[in-house]
Parts: structure tokens; sequence; C-alpha cells
């Protein structure tokens, strides 16, 4: 009804977060009123918010499909735009677990697999760091990706996944062949002993670390609980 009037400034911002129609409409998931107001052909569909952040990132955070899938099929959507922190849709979808949204743009093609944001972070180390694991599967086999990047605090994502417990992730991590099992971070830690900090049990390390290592498991205690900070009682050989 606005719009039939013909005297709506369809692309205008607002005064506090510099949003459009369009980018409120596609924070919410109003895929109807999105396809509306693209249908208008009087939009910016790239227009940026104060913070940097374009329609599309706002629908690939929040994992709305729909949304994602209208934009894109505009044709004209800068689909690796960065926020003002650095960050992709990519890079929001795969922190949050999306796994339609992250399939869709990975498909695009358009995508940097690796972009980092401003702390270094790129969507695998979000995924990883967060236990995604099917996100973390379509990162990998997208063939291009860089296993063992490093973000601002020299942590892979081998370490973020270590230290959150996600065993699952560790595997696969490990089944690439392609990270350095003992990388150390800024601070000095490894995967092992981030690993340790989150309190799981000692047993269960031995099945993810594999002899290749260069660890020796014989003096385990099976039945022991690491306690945070603490490193768990291995012989280096």
């Amino acid at each position: 009804m606005l719009l039939d009037t013909g005297k709506v400034e369809v692309d205008a911002k607002d005064n506090d977060y510099g949003q459009t129609p369009l980018s409120w409409a596609s924070e919410n998931g109003h895929e109807a009123v999105v396809k509306m107001l693209l249908d208008t052909g009087k939009i910016e569909v790239d227009a940026k918010d104060n913070y940097g952040q374009t329609p599309l990132l706002w629908a690939a955070r929040r994992g709305d499909e729909a949304v994602v899938k209208t934009l894109l099929g505009t044709g004209n959507v800068e689909v690796d735009a960065k926020d003002n922190y650095g960050r992709t849709p990519l890079s929001w979808a795969s922190e949050r677990g999306h796994e339609a949204v992250v399939k869709m743009l990975l498909g695009t093609g358009k995508v940097e697999v690796d972009a980092k944001d401003n702390d270094g972070w790129t969507p695998l180390l979000w995924a990883a760091e967060n236990g995604h694991e099917a996100v973390v599967k379509m990162l990998l086999d997208a063939g291009n990706v860089e296993v063992d990047a490093k973000d601002n605090d020299g942590r892979t994502s081998l370490l973020w996944a270590s230290k959150n417990g996600h065993e699952t992730v560790v595997k696969m991590l490990l089944g690439t062949g392609k990270v350095e099992v003992d990388a150390k971070d800024n601070d000095g830690w490894t995967p092992l002993f981030l690993l340790s900090t989150a309190s799981v049990v000692v047993a269960r390390v031995g099945a993810l670390y594999t002899s290749s290592t260069c660890l020796n498991y014989s003096n385990i205690d099976a039945g022991a609980t690491l306690s945070p900070g603490a490193a768990p009682a291995v012989n280096f050989v």
C-alpha cells in the first residue's frame, strides 16, 4: 500500500542504525517484504548500515534460508561483503551453525572460504570453536580451506575445538592430515593442553590424539578428570 503511493523513499536509512527497509526486513526474516522491496527496482541491495552490515549479511547471520536465497537470486549482491568487524556472511553463518545458508553461500563460488575478520578468525575457526560439525565438514570439503589458519592469538581450529571439548570436530580436523598437532598459540598452549582445560576425562584424550602426536599415553590415569588449567599426565617421547 505504501509502495503504491509512489511517494515513498524506498531506500531511506534510519538515524539510529543506518538501516534501510530492506535491511530491517532481511534481519527479521520478512521474505515477502524483501521481495516487494526488490521488485521496486529502486533498492541498493548491498546498502550497509552503520556497522557495515548488508541485508545479505543480516539474513545469513539470522540463518534465514528463504531471504538469503531471494537476495542471492538478484544476481547483483556482493556475497563476500565485510562488515566493520571484517566479517562476511559466510563467517556469521559458520559461527552460528546455519548449515543450509553456508551451503548456499559456498555454492555461489564467490566466497573467500578463508576470509579473516579483524581478529584473524576464518569461517572454519568459528565453526570449529562452536562445534558445528556439519559446517566444519562443508568447509573442509570446499577443498581450498587453510585448515591450520591462526587467529590473532595464534590459535588454530584444532586449538579451539580442543579447548571446548568438541571431540568429533577434533577428529575431523586430525583426519585431514593438514594440522600441526602441537601448534602453540601466543601463550604457548597446545591443543592437548587446551583440551585438558575443558575438564574432559583424560582417558578420552588418547582416543583423539593418535601416536602420531609423539605422545606416550602409558601413564594416563584412566579414571582421572582434569581440572581447568591442569596438564594431562603424559610423557613426551
